[in-house]
């Protein structure tokens, strides 16, 4: 039976902080910060024990920050193109090198980070790291990378806008005016000429909500002429992103998730993705696409492993979670996208989302019960869970930089406090954790296991029943989600309700579901409920219709066993 990935992102930067202050805008010795070395074996054995296949260890990269290292030969930053005092992780400074704020030893950071490769390994798990290939931070400069690898910019011509062996768009002859509140005189941030802004800014003056600390990258699309492109002969900055790739692949990373990746042309992945996989066939490449327009193009011509199933999945599921589109909008995710499902990566938090528990989200993480279960169970497809997730971690905290937006922060030093109470010290447990937390973990923990473990989730066929049921009287299409997931010799039936009611409720099944199985019902001898693990009694009429009591806020995974 093959695998069916499950990913744990996880920013180092905060998992492993045991500091407590938490001080709003608090600079890395007010607040701490977690390291690589906060991943230990202990860790590592309970992330692998929860039931994840790969950790996505966000925030590796060198990236700008007001920390100061100069001290240790890393150029200072400009606080004035920085977001926060620990800086985003998707300002890339140094593509060659790790973040010194995650080593014990900043001269030896490398090797730390070689090191947590290492042992994730060892621990039966893969490492995903990000790559970010729109844009840098506004100072990118390498001081690690290699001796053959000139620096991003270094041959440009500045006098134009465009020129397709150029790292960078430029506004010539306009300095970069930033348009908020900066420091002036000496003290001011100077860029002339101005360089395009990662967000497609191509103008002199990007504001607050722009990507302004970052600096777009040149791949031969002209934007000034139509989007017309120049890839022949090959553009420069393809080739430098080709060495920064298969530099990581060489220090034995597992898979690359890449940020923003529809705004990189899809003529580059197709270029570029079997060049690294030339040197690991088992690598993966998650896309971060938001136009369900561009699914088939990223996957059939980029070539990626797998899509950020943002825009359907995602989107909708939170929208019924929140009672804002009926539970029968779920089968339309599917439909639009209906071939490409396998690869697309299916979640209901990350970084740049609303954690579920937020005031800005459901409020409470057991409303998401039922959307998780989908989330999970609906294909064969990889799942991804955020850090806290599983704790209910609320995200409320107002950190600094992101304000209280219902985020963890990805600007600031924080402790994460639910993380934190998990963690221990290191020594993990359940003894930090209150019940409705020690009562979510349970279930999350169970449902992984589940999809894990079952040959219908992993690799079997996937029926709506929907369609079926519309006119149940006893079936709310608006609050309840119904499908089968089938193996050889076993299949699954899965309800969700997404009502805070309880509901009795029947759901009916087509003849036809069973002929598209390849399953005789005649030869079902038993049923049991996984999530519960109790014994589901069988009516006499079963496999036409089937009747059962949902709680508010709940699913079950009903197992069919066959003769």
């Amino acid at each position: 039976m093959s695998e069916k990935v499950f990913i744990y992102q996880v920013l180092p930067r905060l998992f492993g902080n045991d500091k407590s202050v938490n001080k709003e805008n608090g600079t890395i010795d007010d607040n701490g910060v977690g390291k690589f070395s906060d991943f230990d074996n202990k860790a590592l054995k309970e992330i692998k024990k929860m039931g994840f296949t790969h950790i996505w260890y966000t925030g590796v990269l060198e990236h700008a920050s007001k920390t100061d290292y100069s001290a240790y030969g890393i150029q200072k930053d400009h606080p004035d193109v920085i977001k926060g005092n620990a800086g985003s992780p998707y300002a890339i400074r140094d593509y060659y090198d790790v973040s010194p704020d995650l080593a014990n030893d900043v001269n030896s950071r490398m090797a730390e980070f070689e090191a947590l490769i290492e042992r994730t390994q060892k621990n039966g798990m893969k490492v995903i790291i990000d790559f970010v290939p729109n844009h840098v931070a506004r100072q990118y400069h390498s001081d690690a990378r290699p001796k053959k690898a000139e620096d991003f910019g270094i041959d440009d011509d500045t006098s134009v806008f465009f020129d397709p062996d150029n790292n960078f768009y430029y506004i010539p002859d306009q300095p970069l005016e930033l348009q908020f509140e900066v420091q002036q005189g000496d003290d001011a941030y100077k860029e002339f000429p101005a360089k395009a802004t990662g967000n497609d800014c191509f103008n002199n003056k990007p504001g607050i909500t722009d990507w302004y600390e970052t600096v777009k990258l040149n791949y031969g699309v002209n934007y000034n002429n139509g989007h017309s492109t120049s890839f022949t002969p090959i553009p420069d900055t393809w080739l430098k992103m080709r060495d920064i790739l298969l530099y990581w692949t060489a220090k034995g990373v597992d898979g690359f998730r890449c940020d923003m990746a529809e705004m990189v042309p899809v003529e580059f992945w197709n270029w570029v993705i079997p060049k690294v996989k030339s040197k690991k066939k088992s690598l993966i490449f998650i896309a971060e696409v938001y136009n369900p327009s561009q699914y088939q193009n990223y996957v059939h011509w980029g070539l990626f492993d797998y899509l950020y199933d943002k825009v359907d999945l995602y989107d909708t599921l939170r929208d019924v979670i929140c009672g804002h589109k009926p539970a029968s909008e779920i089968t339309f995710c599917w439909q639009r996208i209906d071939g490409l499902q396998p690869k697309m990566l299916n979640f209901l938090e990350n970084h740049d989302e609303q954690r579920i528990a937020s005031d800005f989200f459901a409020g409470d993480a057991f409303k998401a019960i039922p959307g998780m279960i989908v989330t999970a169970t609906m294909n064969v497809n990889p799942v991804m869970l955020y850090f806290g997730q599983e704790l209910g971690e609320r995200g409320m905290d107002k950190e600094g930089f992101s304000g209280q937006d219902g985020r963890t922060t990805i600007f600031d030093y924080w402790s994460v406090t639910s993380v934190r109470n998990w963690r221990n010290g290191g020594a993990f447990g359940n003894s930090g954790l209150n019940d409705e937390q020690l009562r979510l973990r349970k279930f999350y923990l169970q449902l992984i296991k589940i999809a894990k473990e079952e040959e219908s989730i992993v690799s079997g066929k996937f029926f709506d029943l929907m369609y079926a049921n519309y006119e149940n009287p006893e079936f709310d299409s608006t609050k309840q989600y119904a499908f089968l997931r089938s193996g050889k010799k076993e299949f699954l039936l899965i309800v969700v309700n997404f009502d805070s009611q309880s509901k009795d409720i029947s759901v009916q099944i087509p003849e036809n579901a069973f002929s598209y199985m390849g399953i005789d019902s005649q030869k079902v001898k038993n049923a049991k409920e996984l999530l519960s693990n109790k014994n589901v009694v069988l009516g006499s009429r079963w496999d036409k219709v089937l009747f059962m009591s949902m709680e508010a806020y709940s699913g079950k995974i009903i197992k069919f066993s066959i003769d």
